[in-house]
């Protein structure tokens, strides 16, 4: 197929500033994970899909298939929906104590 460009799992982004190596980032309606770490001004890979355990919100519970926002200010994920981005849905549950800061997210390829 002459069109085809590529699988789209994963694209090369530029850097308005640093990016570290599994950081969360959020270009308009993308929403992807950084593949490594990208200089400010840099290209650099951002994972679209797959499975990641990324900072939550530590005063939320999440039941498996909720539905995750990106909390761009906060710079984690959370179950609140008002002023933040979809980007996917927990895979395992987790707690909401103080000490619960990682979430369980399959990201759904593009924000909401």
């Amino acid at each position: 197929m002459k069109n085809f460009v590529a699988r789209g799992d994963a694209i090369t982004i530029t850097a308005g500033a640093h990016i570290a190596s599994g950081a969360g980032v959020l270009i308009g309606s993308l929403f992807g994970i950084a593949a490594g770490t990208i200089a400010n001004g840099a290209e650099g890979v951002i994972n679209l899909t797959g499975v990641y355990d990324l900072p939550k919100a530590a005063s939320q519970a999440w039941t498996v298939g909720a539905k995750v926002y990106w909390d761009a200010t906060a710079k984690n994920c959370t179950t609140t929906a008002t002023s933040n981005t979809l980007i996917g849905l927990a895979v395992l549950a987790v707690g909401g104590t103080a000490g619960e800061t990682i979430g369980r997210v399959r990201l759904n390829g593009t924000a909401a």
